[in-house]
């Protein structure tokens, strides 16, 4: 690799959420973040770049195959023609990284706990900081579902964010710890339309995605509400299931 090559995957790094270039061996860039965990071992070709991605989640491989083509007979390698490419697949797996499990966990504990030591001593109290703790969770989420979702509705693809609401299939008040309440697979990004529904298990998905109504919406509120017959989730991960299928026990139960 010569050194203008070095030297233009290391900006490339940087400016994609790998800001970093750790020391390595052979003619591999190594690039890492402070703000996550993973980290992308980079090789210049003569036709591109190879890319192996060492995730700090199991789930951002799977979700980096729905957008870029591994290299044949390899795991966890991505093979990009050229620089943009490799900036385009360098700021997915940075910010999926951020967004998923356990990364956004972390970053909403240490959020959190600045937003309580900004307080002023006399208002901090445990109603207080459980609200602060509500507060910057929903933000959070929302940015976590914004990035995975990738700023597009799990169901329509509208791309109007003031439209977009983050819509959790177990709620926050019935998540049993903050990496339930802050997964990125416990929900949908959403239209407003879909997420009040969805919010009240007036709709929710089977396990292929599709979308299911309740009995108790008639056709023709349906049609109103722009809801038609073969709606589906743009995908549907394996990590979606079990909270779908709490959401979906409580959307039968209500039918």
């Amino acid at each position: 690799m010569s050194p203008l090559q070095r030297t233009l995957i290391e900006k490339t790094g940087h400016d994609n959420g790998f800001e970093h270039a750790l020391p390595s061996a052979g003619d591999a860039v190594t690039l890492a973040s402070a703000r996550h965990r993973s980290q992308a071992a980079v090789t210049a070709l003569a036709d591109g770049f190879d890319v192996r991605v060492q995730p700090a989640t199991p789930a951002l491989l799977p979700e980096l195959l729905r957008d870029f083509q591994p290299r044949a007979g390899t795991d966890g390698v991505f093979r990009v023609p050229t620089l943009a490419d490799l900036a385009i697949l360098l700021r997915r797996a940075a910010s999926l990284s951020q967004a998923l499990p356990n990364q956004a966990v972390r970053d909403y504990q240490t959020a959190v706990a600045q937003a309580v030591e900004a307080l002023p001593a006399e208002r901090r109290s445990t109603e207080v900081e459980r609200l602060v703790r509500q507060r910057v969770g929903q933000e959070r989420y929302r940015d976590a579902l914004l990035t995975y979702w990738v700023g597009a509705c799990a169901v329509t693809g509208v791309t109007v964010t003031e439209a977009l609401r983050a819509s959790h299939a177990k709620p926050w008040a019935e998540c049993a710890d903050d990496a339930e309440r802050l997964d990125a697979f416990n929900g949908f990004l959403l239209v407003a339309n879909l997420d009040a529904l969805f919010d009240r298990f007036l709709i929710s998905f089977d396990d292929t995605g599709h979308l299911l109504t309740s009995a108790h919406l008639s056709q023709s509120d349906l049609s109103g509400l722009g809801i038609h017959p073969g709606m589906t989730l743009r995908w549907l991960a394996s990590e979606h299931r079990p909270y779908l299928q709490w959401h979906r026990e409580r959307f039968l139960r209500g039918a």
